[in-house]
């Protein structure tokens, strides 16, 4: 018989209440409202996503990272494991409360990622973020960006002016990028429209599918062509 959840925090917001449910000792969820943003125990395209933003970069010297979005902690533990010590890494986060949750009930799913003396955490908007970097006259620029958002790109996109995944943004993205850089994007499903803007932006797209049988996100890959 299937314990039954437990609430441990629950804020409201303007979707509805903001929940950290568990049961058990390594089975949590996210929910807004009566949707599951993040579950514990499914993560397979998070850690891919966070493998592949950031690979070669291992033996850089002191790259710097942003992630677009704290969630569980998946992606960060991933990013993390493909930097040296050297990098740094700044996480851009809407909800203080997430936050909390990671350095809290959440922290030994992830061997401490929010924790780590690599990562500092901005209360940000992440499209706020990564304007403030695009505009810094390359003094704040990143050799990668990882968004790891519940709403990724779809169909129904704004493709001029979405935050995040219109052309305008895409264009952000790639200033705030180092020569060379990549971006690397979580989705629920494969967006043929978004692919087309990052490509028209001046990026070099795979995409990647984790996983085999089931629900199967993907993540988009985009390296900068240097300029």
């Amino acid at each position: 018989m299937a314990l039954p959840w437990k609430i441990i925090e629950s804020i409201p917001t303007d979707e509805g209440a903001l929940e950290l449910r568990q049961r058990g000792e390594r089975d949590f969820l996210i929910m807004i409202g009566t949707q599951v943003l993040m579950n514990s125990l499914a993560n397979r395209s998070e850690i891919m996503l966070g493998q592949l933003g950031c690979k070669g970069l291992i033996n850089r010297e002191a790259p710097r990272v942003m992630v677009g979005g704290l969630g569980m902690g998946f992606t960060l533990r991933a990013v993390l494991d493909a930097l040296p010590s050297s990098a740094s890494v700044v996480v851009a986060e809407l909800n203080p409360v997430v936050h909390a949750w990671c350095l809290g009930p959440l922290l030994s799913l992830t061997g401490g990622a929010a924790a780590d003396p690599r990562v500092h955490v901005e209360i940000i908007d992440v499209a706020e973020r990564i304007r403030r970097s695009a505009a810094s006259n390359g003094e704040d620029l990143f050799d990668a960006i990882v968004l790891d958002l519940y709403r990724g790109p779809h169909a129904k996109t704004d493709k001029r002016n979405d935050p995040l995944y219109g052309s305008r943004a895409i264009q952000a993205m790639r200033t705030a990028l180092k020569p060379g850089g990549v971006l690397a994007v979580w989705g629920e499903q494969y967006d043929e429209s978004f692919d087309k803007r990052l490509q028209e932006a001046g990026f070099k797209v795979t995409t990647s599918r984790p996983g085999k049988g089931g629900l199967r996100h993907v993540v988009f890959l985009a390296e900068s062509i240097k300029r």
